[in-house]
């Protein structure tokens, strides 16, 4: 069901506010390691986290939501980062693991286009961008691209389509937005964390968003999807941004009011595990692309005190008070996690022991 508007579902949610406790014993070390469109988020974070309660060490990576799953999953870091859920194939391998969302996010494709003027946002659909991610559409000036950017003069330039080679949740959202905008790579390619990649001449693969976003930069013609915390980089770095058209026939940008819109109509369906897509939601103000930002943990962690520092850790994550502020959220152009979902979150939350 919709969960009612804007306003009420991203409401500061009323939560009891937790104290952390600062313990006498050994400092606790916390390793988290994943997706590297949640680490602009943690590197936020751990510094500030560190006054919050300094008997825990925290340490952040970006490598990508499949080994921040993969991670999590064995026991190599307490705390895996991704922007997909778990499959239900990975849980029944790794039974005990929680799906934890923190935040939403979005996504972005992003272009380099030689002789499209700063500031023009190009409308693409996402069957065109699968087409171009399945070879058939080349240039930059093909009907298919031209008819949807009429006042817009498109050079006859080769596409360079862009996708990350790391197991990545940025992956996993844009390949959903393609199954489910474009029969045929619904009936080829499908979605993942990673995916068999049609070959295309000329096709590039990189490794994280800032690896996708620096190679993109440098290489006329391309096209690349990235994680909206890496938004103000591309834009740095000269790339353009596309408004993508949403169900109801709408071309957005994403903002906090669109992702805000989209959610709105998507978040209504979760589930107690909280595993659900927010992909292509409909309603004439929703952006297609957003997401849950998940931390992937393992219900029984090595020992009681790790235990209680995680629980700690995420319990002021998903605060408003603490790592929900918008003094985080907006920098990375994330939102909090609704209201009517922290419950969810913190019941999962509790699972946790040692």
């Amino acid at each position: 069901m919709m969960m009612g508007g804007v306003g009420q579902a991203f409401a500061k949610t009323n939560v009891v506010k937790h104290s952390v406790k600062h313990a006498s014993g050994p400092v606790v070390h916390l390793q988290e390691t994943g997706s590297t469109l949640l680490w602009p988020l943690f590197q936020l974070w751990v510094p500030v986290y560190k006054h919050v309660n300094s008997k825990v060490d925290l340490t952040t990576a970006g490598t990508g939501s499949g080994v921040g799953i993969s991670q999590a999953s064995d026991g190599t870091v307490q705390i895996g980062a991704s922007d997909a859920y778990m499959s239900n194939r990975l849980l029944s391998q790794h039974p005990g693991m929680l799906n934890i969302p923190m935040a939403i996010s979005a996504q972005q494709i992003m272009y380099n286009i030689p002789g499209v003027k700063k500031g023009v946002h190009l409308h693409l659909t996402g069957n065109v961008i699968a087409q171009i991610y399945l070879g058939k559409i080349r240039y930059w000036n093909a009907p298919q691209i031209q008819s949807l950017n009429k006042g817009v003069k498109l050079p006859h330039w080769m596409i360079v389509p862009i996708h990350r080679t790391d197991g990545s949740g940025d992956t996993f959202l844009f390949t959903q937005f393609m199954t489910d905008t474009n029969a045929a790579w619904s009936n080829s390619v499908q979605y993942g964390t990673s995916v068999s990649w049609p070959a295309i001449k000329g096709a590039l693969g990189a490794n994280g968003n800032n690896g996708v976003v620096a190679l993109a930069s440098k290489t006329p013609g391309s096209i690349a999807y990235v994680g909206i915390s890496w938004l103000n980089n591309g834009l740095s770095e000269g790339l353009g941004e596309a408004a993508l058209q949403n169900r109801a026939g709408r071309y957005l940008l994403p903002n906090p009011g669109t992702i805000a819109a989209a959610a709105n109509m998507m978040i209504g369906k979760t589930p107690a595990d909280e595993r659900t897509s927010l992909i292509y939601a409909p309603g004439a103000n929703s952006y297609p692309i957003i997401n849950y930002e998940y931390a992937i943990i393992n219900e029984k962690q090595a020992n009681p005190a790790t235990a209680t520092a995680v629980k700690n850790l995420l319990l002021w994550a998903i605060s408003p008070q603490g790592g929900n502020k918008a003094v985080f959220m907006d920098k990375v152009h994330f939102l909090p996690l609704p209201a009517s979902i922290a419950p969810l979150s913190r019941k999962q939350i509790a699972k946790i022991h040692g």
